[in-house]
């Protein structure tokens, strides 16, 4: 739970950071940075930690896999979408993720569909159809940027029931670590091909500062918490934990950016907050009054 507080958190302001920074540099050089910068930081953290980093015969292929979707797909497909759309709204299409994590992980994982589950995903998906509120429109002033968030969950959602449906032997630092450098290899020579070489000095104090923020918390250790959250619950479960974070990207991109904030945001974060309750609190509950019994 804590771990999913932090990413509601930090993945949440990440939404007005990607927006400021998008404004100033190109996508693909953008994305780039951001898999290198992040995948060098986690390796790091993970030898100094003594872990295993050398990948052994057989765990390229899985890591490729896995990273084709849950890192690759995500980060450029959520990149063209946030530079197309307002931040906030991105973020909302983004986290239809749950919904098709759930109806992905019962098929591939046989993970039970509870009444929880499908009463908690309900309440999470209106609130977030509420925080959209008029704004439904969108979809019709930007269709392309709308289409790119929702081929980014379809992808992030894939790349979660695959992380809990391999079996994995190497240490998890290591395994987000070469997900972000085999991604950020096909990411930056795109790069090279489509767009010319971003100028650092013409970036603003708050794009810098953006750039510094998402490097050090939602490239490296949201990155590490999700998919440390993933291994310790279900995948449906760890993707629903997740429908905090566009409340917090609306409300800090409201208070960042001054994109604009309704009355219907209060509902919203109702609606999510008793998502949440009654998929992770009451459970947890549940299982520490049975276990005291």
């Amino acid at each position: 739970m804590l771990l999913l507080a932090s990413l509601s958190l930090f993945w949440g302001l990440n939404w007005p950071g990607m927006k400021i920074i998008l404004s100033e540099m190109a996508v693909w050089w953008f994305r780039a940075m951001c898999l290198v910068v992040g995948g060098l930081i986690l390796m790091t953290l993970s030898a100094l930690s003594g872990n295993r980093c050398r990948l052994r015969p057989g765990e390229l292929k899985p890591v490729l896999l896995c990273g084709s979707f849950a890192i690759f797909g995500w980060m450029v497909f959520s990149a063209y979408g946030v530079s197309l759309m307002p931040a906030g709204r991105a973020s909302i299409i983004a986290f239809t993720m749950p919904l098709w994590a759930t109806l992905i992980a019962a098929y591939v994982l046989g993970e039970a569909v509870s009444v929880n589950k499908i009463f908690g995903l309900l309440l999470g998906l209106s609130g977030l159809a509420v925080l959209i509120g008029p704004d439904l429109l969108i979809l019709q002033r930007a269709p392309v940027g709308a289409f790119f968030m929702l081929l980014a969950a379809i992808s992030w959602a894939i790349g979660t029931v695959l992380l809990k449906r391999i079996v994995w032997q190497l240490p998890t630092l290591s395994n987000i670590a070469w997900q972000l450098l085999l991604s950020a290899v096909p990411v930056t020579l795109i790069a090279l091909l489509a767009e010319p070489l971003p100028d650092m000095t013409t970036l603003s104090w708050p794009a810098i500062v953006a750039l510094l923020y998402l490097f050090l918390f939602p490239m490296s250790f949201c990155q590490w918490a999700y998919f440390k959250t993933v291994s310790l619950l279900p995948a449906s479960i760890a993707a629903i934990g997740t429908l905090m974070v566009p409340v917090i990207g609306v409300y800090s991109s409201h208070l960042i950016l001054d994109e604009k904030v309704g009355l219907n945001d209060l509902l919203a974060l109702l609606l999510v907050l008793s998502a949440l309750v009654l998929v992770l609190l009451l459970p947890a509950l549940r299982s520490v009054h049975s276990q005291r019994v």
